[in-house]
């Protein structure tokens, strides 16, 4: 529909993506501004894969501000259609345009000698309402479509259908869209493309071919301490240090998700509200749901938080509301050959079980210990408690008997 107009490089160098990157609040290496210097210069997408929470998104944001052009975000999601990422036809402008008209269409067929001719004549006309008017853009061809240069973010694409991989093809590949009704729109100026994945699923290859790709994961331990300090937590250069160290620690922990660089930032800024001068493994753990949000890796957090810390720490016990402390009563040690389970040692009554008494029972063992005591029950399916349980030799024609065998059901 238009021609493509040349870009203007924004950059000259790595070292200038670095700086200008740096102005607007990211910290990028070399390896991640050499891929963003080819990204402007090669007019190919740009594919970032990693875990969450390590600047993929942010990247496309601070790109847009550095080079002064317009962000379009295309949040990608399970069950997306094309539609929602191409166009869509505004129907509802189309009905009220219909309406409008509705004295027009009627002279249109005014003169029309029968029903085929009419519709023939009002069919004629179905390309107004199939125009560029009542077309409505959405993220992709709205950046293709764009007067201004912009940069268009398809976020999180591996959340969204394998079928919308095969709509994206036409539009990173040649940076067109093709409606059938109207035609192929043509970018005036090349957006810059950046997607990301959180590798939730293995992306195409033919997508994949079509961009550079950069796996970016969590940044070495002096990078992330430049990040955190870069964002003015309020904490100090020491505790920042230290803090970085822990969430390191954590990060090596078999977690369902990890600690990503952002939640690092907002720990930092809790302990500067709290007005901590020193981190001990108390403080760390009253405030580890921060960067932890589930429960297991609580668990597992809490556990390891007093080595990262100090191998010597002792930290107070956490219920997590839960009223049983991390013991679940399963019993896997426990010897089941006994006739006589052993009573359950003492243990403190876990946080909010609700009794009040400390009866040194948490999760019922000693409670079920007593009721299997011998003797509680003279008879308990026709064996004598305390007696032998050996099962008895059953004859054939009583097998039948019990389980009726040899009846026959009423008809």
């Amino acid at each position: 529909m238009s021609e493509t107009a040349e870009n203007t490089a924004p950059f000259e160098s790595v070292d200038q993506v670095v700086e200008t990157l740096r102005e607007q609040g990211y910290i990028a290496d070399t390896r991640l501004a050499t891929t963003v210097f080819l990204l402007t210069r090669l007019d190919k997408p740009l594919l970032l894969e990693g875990p969450a929470g390590v600047g993929k998104t942010e990247l496309a944001k601070m790109l847009a501000l550095a080079t002064g052009r317009r962000l379009l975000r295309l949040q990608c999601y399970e069950g997306q259609d094309e539609t929602k990422a191409l166009y869509e036809w505004d129907y509802g402008k189309q009905l009220m345009y219909t309406q409008i008209l509705r004295e027009k269409i009627g002279q249109v067929v005014a003169d029309a000698p029968d029903l085929a001719s009419a519709v023939d004549r009002v069919g004629s006309q179905e390309s107004v309402f199939f125009s560029e008017r009542f077309l409505a853009p959405r993220p992709l061809l709205e950046a293709i479509r764009s007067e201004q240069p912009c940069v268009l973010l398809i976020d999180e694409v591996d959340r969204a259908d394998e079928a919308l991989e095969a709509v994206l093809l036409e539009t990173l590949g040649e940076y067109q869209i093709s409606v059938p009704e109207v035609g192929t729109f043509t970018a005036r100026h090349r957006p810059y493309v950046l997607l990301t994945s959180n590798n939730t699923r293995d992306l195409a290859a033919a997508l994949k071919r079509r961009c550079l790709h950069l796996f970016l994961d969590y940044p070495s331990a002096r990078r992330e301490l430049e990040i955190v300090r870069s964002k003015k937590t309020g904490l100090s250069d020491q505790l920042a240090e230290e803090l970085v160290g822990v969430v390191r620690g954590l990060r090596e922990l078999e977690l369902r998700k990890a600690p990503s660089i952002s939640e690092t930032i907002d720990w930092a800024r809790t302990l500067a509200v709290l007005g901590v001068d020193e981190l001990n493994a108390q403080v760390l753990s009253d405030t580890v749901s921060v960067v932890v949000k589930y429960d297991k890796d609580v668990r597992k957090a809490l556990d390891a938080i007093g080595s990262l810390v100090d191998p010597n720490a002792v930290v107070e016990e956490h219920g997590h509301g839960h009223g049983h402390g991390h013991g679940h009563g399963h019993g896997h040690d426990e010897d089941h050959e006994h006739d006589e389970p052993a009573p359950a040692p003492a243990r403190p009554a876990a946080a909010g079980s609700g009794d009040g008494v400390d009866d040194g029972d948490v999760d019922g063992r000693a409670k079920r210990a007593a009721k299997d005591e011998p003797g509680r029950h003279p008879i308990y399916g026709g064996v004598t408690a305390g007696s032998s349980t050996r099962p008895r030799n059953v004859s054939p024609g009583q097998g039948s008997r019990s389980f009726g065998g040899s009846r026959r059901r009423p008809v």
